[in-house]
């Protein structure tokens, strides 16, 4: 008799258990945070890439999500702000004293966005609309724009704590028809005096300057060096044919500089081609194959004072950009 009343009272109880956690999946198994959703890379940043209008605005979609196994209960009203002080503590920690190399807040006048937007009950995910207007900008600077999820003092909502959540930092990269980063093995870059062994670089990359013209760093500078700003070659874009194929078009190439740097272009016509073609395996994806060939000469006059290097420039430089042609907005169809 003992051994049934003790069979009855397992079999009660685990009926009990079962009843009371037969529906524990409809309950909330995390917390509902308000986040960003704009993931750094290895510096800190999050590259994001607007097509650039010389007489307009562009606008950028920046995500805000909130975390959860189950739909936003409520509508909440999310409050935005810069973060100055992570951009502050971000450029100390990366580069010290060399605030050539400081990531720069993007000026007021390039940008607006709402101070604060809604998420409705029932959505997870809506988009901050941020406009941007990247005429006469110099892309000499690396232009950030910090973010941050503010607190509700209402309670209305819950920030994620994580840094990488709470903070967008937004770097800001325009882009035309023929910026990028460009493969730059077959552009030689000889040293006066030491032609048998001539340098080369991976990648070279090109910065926005206009619709039709961008700029490189002249030999093998990059946006690293501290005296960037004195060695820009600027690129334009022509539609003057070279050849009866209508194949080889014209590029001028000029620096802003040349008094100091003592800037020369080369001997031959400096050219560009444009090729396309549909991905064999993936139909809807677009190749555009870019060839500059181009050379120059230039002066280093800031490496080492009172010594002027000279250098003698040569070669092909190519971009291949892959246009995902299901994707209708311009900035999300390039994969970058």
């Amino acid at each position: 008799m003992k051994k049934i009343y003790i069979l009855l009272l397992a079999m009660t109880a685990s009926i009990f258990i079962l009843s009371s956690c037969n529906n524990e999946w409809e309950d909330e198994q995390y917390e509902q945070l308000v986040s960003f959703k704009a993931p750094p890379n290895t510096e800190g940043v999050n590259w994001i890439y607007v097509r650039y209008k010389g007489n307009g605005k562009v606008t950028f979609n920046l995500p805000l999500i909130v975390s959860g196994s189950t739909p936003n209960t409520q509508d909440r009203t999310v409050r935005i702000g810069l973060d100055l002080d992570t951009l502050s503590i971000m450029n100390r920690e990366q580069f010290g004293q060399r605030q050539e190399l400081f990531y720069q807040l993007l000026e007021q006048k390039h940008y607006s966005m709402p101070e604060t937007i809604t998420i409705p009950a029932g959505q997870s995910q809506v988009n901050i609309p941020i406009e941007f207007s990247l005429a006469d900008i110099d892309e000499v600077e690396k232009w950030v724009l910090p973010l941050q999820i503010l607190d509700d003092p209402g309670g209305n909502y819950q920030v994620n704590p994580h840094k990488h959540y709470k903070r967008a930092m937004l770097r800001i990269m325009s882009f035309n028809e023929y910026s990028g980063m460009y493969n730059a093995t077959q552009f030689q870059i000889t040293l006066e005096g030491n032609t048998t062994t001539p340098l080369t670089i991976d990648r070279h990359r090109a910065y926005v300057v206009d619709d039709e013209t961008v700029f490189f760093y002249a030999g093998t500078r990059d946006v690293d060096y501290l005296d960037r700003k004195n060695y820009k070659v600027f690129v334009r874009f022509t539609d003057e044919s070279l050849d009866l194929q209508n194949i080889k078009k014209k590029l001028e190439i000029w620096s802003d500089n040349a008094a100091n740097n003592k800037f020369e272009l080369g001997a031959e016509q400096a050219y560009y081609t444009v090729q396309q073609e549909m991905d064999e395996v993936r139909p809807y994806l677009k190749h555009i194959y870019f060839t500059l060939f181009f050379g120059y000469k230039f002066e280093d006059y800031t490496t080492a004072p009172g010594l002027r290097l000279k250098y003698d420039t040569k070669g092909t430089m190519s971009m291949q950009r892959d246009l995902n042609t299901l994707i209708p907005d311009e900035d999300q169809q390039i994969q970058w």
